[in-house]
């Protein structure tokens, strides 16, 4: 009896140390409440993360007052230029393009200021130069909007390093501590706060995409407002242009008479 006695109070007190320790091994881990809470339980390259999340926000609200059908051609400076390429004055409408931001006004200034300096200059290469500029013009306007789908490829990749980063912590310390039950614990409470970096990188990465493919369209259709416009330029130059050759074969005709 006495040594039933014994063997129950040894076992008991044994139970009661295993429980001491696990409920000191096993201390619940800190679930983030805010969602500043959240974003620091992510480690550091949650800065990265949110530095790229600040410039796609500015980038965003740039893109949407820039990227307008007004910064492309308006409609009082083309019926300006209708008027003015028909009367021939092209140092009248070479100084209003210089006073005009639109896309197409540099086009038009470009233009009339090779043409007005080299009369000589046929129309092919007066088109040549409009065609150019419209292109480097162009290809601005789709470059510009390539930082977004930067940002969408490289955010997951920042956030995806970040989740490793965490989760090599974690088994750090999971190797570090000896007791078996609390293992677990550690490795899921490590993972998780590991995984959201994965989260913000995927949450900003979409975010980017979908705006970039808005974003795309609306270049697109702006480089087609800016070829019609151009063409429409392009159009009554080569009138004047035509009306100019005529005049002249009908002076070398009369010599010949003569």
């Amino acid at each position: 009896m006495k040594l039933t006695a014994y063997s129950l109070a040894a076992l008991f007190s044994t139970s009661t140390l295993w429980a001491q320790d696990a409920t000191t091994t096993l201390s619940p881990v800190k679930v983030p409440s805010t969602l500043l809470d959240l974003v620091k339980s992510g480690g550091y390259t949650m800065i990265a993360l949110g530095a790229m999340s600040v410039i796609t926000v500015m980038m965003v609200l740039i893109y949407l007052i820039t990227l307008r059908r007004g910064t492309i051609a308006s409609a009082h400076f083309m019926n300006t230029a209708d008027v003015l390429l028909k009367k021939r004055d092209y140092h009248g409408l070479l100084a209003i393009s210089s006073r005009h931001g639109e896309m197409v006004a540099r086009i038009v200034q470009r233009t009339l200021d090779f043409a007005t300096r080299n009369p000589s200059a046929s129309f092919a290469t007066v088109r040549e130069i409009a065609q150019t500029e419209g292109s480097t013009l162009a290809a601005s306007l789709q470059h510009r909007i390539v930082y977004l789908a930067d940002i969408a490829m490289l955010s997951p990749m920042v956030g995806l390093l970040g989740t490793v980063i965490g989760i090599i912590k974690s088994f750090g310390t999971l190797a570090s501590n000896t007791s078996p039950s609390a293992r677990p614990m550690l490795l899921a409470g490590g993972v998780s706060e590991a995984l959201i970096c994965t989260a913000a990188g995927l949450i900003l990465g979409i975010t980017a995409m979908a705006f970039y493919s808005l974003f795309r369209g609306k270049v697109q259709g702006l480089i087609s407002d800016l070829e019609i416009a151009s063409s429409h330029i392009l159009g009554l130059l080569a009138l004047d242009y035509n009306k100019k050759q005529d005049t002249a074969s009908k002076a070398f005709a009369s010599e010949d008479e003569f």
